[in-house]
């Protein structure tokens, strides 16, 4: 499994978010990689009209019916036929009080994907919450073209996975090649969770048909 976040450039929103989906849909359809874009909810339920695929939000809010202007609701995306959401990423950090009550008045069948960034998170706060995913992404290594978290940490990927059972783990930060892919794999993730390598491309369906290679 390949989870393509689209950072908001100018590129990536809009027409720019369609025209990355249907790479995704094309390198899939290819590949038999499963890869499911992760975008603003503005361009969310478009890219579900257009293209039938399944699509993840950014970032949700803890709400469900009521007074609550301007929030985003996952029991309203799930009726929207959106398929799950990132929570706690990086860019979108939540404090770990509010990743529970959040996970505690969830949406059946609606995926939750939780980030953290180090292995005391894990060991913390985080064992103690039961999502669909994690995403380890060691801010160290975000945006990173050269190193990457399997390249200089894959002991910790072992760890976290080990800690988590049968939760699959998602692997981030600076993953940019094959063979990042690859021994993220070998160390027990399910898949990776990847953003500026993609979307920064001069030619991202030739990156993403690369990584899909390691699968």
């Amino acid at each position: 499994m390949i989870l393509v976040n689209f950072k908001i450039y100018k590129e990536t929103f809009g027409d720019g978010a369609l025209k990355m989906a249907e790479i995704c849909q094309k390198v899939m359809k290819k590949t038999g990689v499963k890869i499911i874009p992760i975008v603003s909810a503005l361009d969310a339920v478009r890219i579900k009209e257009k293209l039938g695929i399944d699509v993840y939000l950014q970032a949700v809010d803890s709400v469900n019916d009521g007074a609550k202007t301007g929030f985003i609701s996952p029991f309203q995306a799930k009726e929207l036929k959106i398929e799950g959401t990132l929570i706690n990423h990086s860019e979108h950090k939540i404090k770990p009080g509010s990743i529970k009550n959040i996970l505690k008045n969830w949406p059946k069948g609606f995926k939750s994907v939780v980030c953290v960034s180090t292995l005391g998170q894990a060991d913390g706060w985080a064992k103690n919450i039961k999502p669909d995913m994690i995403a380890y992404e060691p801010k160290e290594f975000i945006g990173n073209s050269e190193k990457s978290v399997a390249s200089e940490k894959p002991e910790i990927i072992k760890k976290i996975v080990e800690k988590y059972g049968k939760i699959p783990v998602l692997v981030g930060a600076g993953i940019h090649s094959k063979e990042d892919v690859s021994v993220s794999l070998k160390l027990g993730a399910k898949g990776i969770l990847i953003s500026s390598f993609i979307i920064k491309a001069k030619d991202p369906e030739k990156e993403l048909n690369e990584i899909t290679l390691a699968f």
